[in-house]
């Protein structure tokens, strides 16, 4: 893919295209999720800044940032199989699956194991990393439930995209608690009594 041009003022009414050709609204709720998918994906790329210019060792930088940045190219291919309607995917096109999930999953427990279990529900903050972490769980949250209401209108798109944020935020949730030990970062815990 080759782009020349970044501005057509073919958004200039409030519509835009979906791939395909298709016009649609600005505010359709596939435009909604892959907008909030495209956020999400921003977030992400300031864990992986906040994180490379951080004290921690070397090695706890790789290892999260070789995670982040499968994770970005997936939130790519989630973005676009949700800007491409079913009618006008390609031969090859690179959907996210079962299996994207399930590696997730795997480093959901390879980092679990390194965490002490939580007695109480944690406050987002405590430093850079962390709070990045709670924020891009928040906004995968909403990519979930956009997508939700996007299944309901198209259900032919498949479920793919949801099972894989659905993952991605638990995966963001648990990251992000080991981010911040690794970071030497503070996490703070709700207090039910004040």
């Amino acid at each position: 893919m080759r782009i020349t041009k970044v501005y057509t003022r073919g958004g200039d009414k409030g519509q835009t295209s979906l791939v395909g050709g298709e016009r649609v609204s600005k505010d359709h709720t596939r435009i909604d999720a892959y907008g909030t998918v495209d956020e999400l994906n921003a977030i992400i790329g300031l864990i992986r800044t906040f994180s490379a210019r951080s004290s921690a060792p070397s090695e706890v930088i790789a290892r999260l940032d070789t995670m982040l940045h499968r994770i970005q190219n997936d939130l790519f291919n989630v973005g676009s199989d949700l800007a491409t309607p079913p009618a006008k995917r390609w031969e090859g096109m690179r959907l996210i699956g079962p299996e994207d999930a399930t590696r997730l999953e795997t480093w959901i427990d390879e980092l679990n194991t390194d965490l002490e279990p939580l007695k109480e529900f944690i406050l987002p903050g405590g430093g850079p990393v962390g709070a990045f972490f709670h924020q891009a769980r928040t906004v995968c949250r909403r990519a979930e439930r956009m997508i939700v209401r996007l299944l309901r209108e198209e259900p032919e798109i498949g479920d793919g995209a949801m099972r894989y944020l659905n993952r991605l935020s638990d995966f963001l949730f648990v990251a992000g608690r080991w981010a911040a030990q690794a970071h030497s970062e503070e996490e703070y815990l709700w207090d039910r009594t004040l």
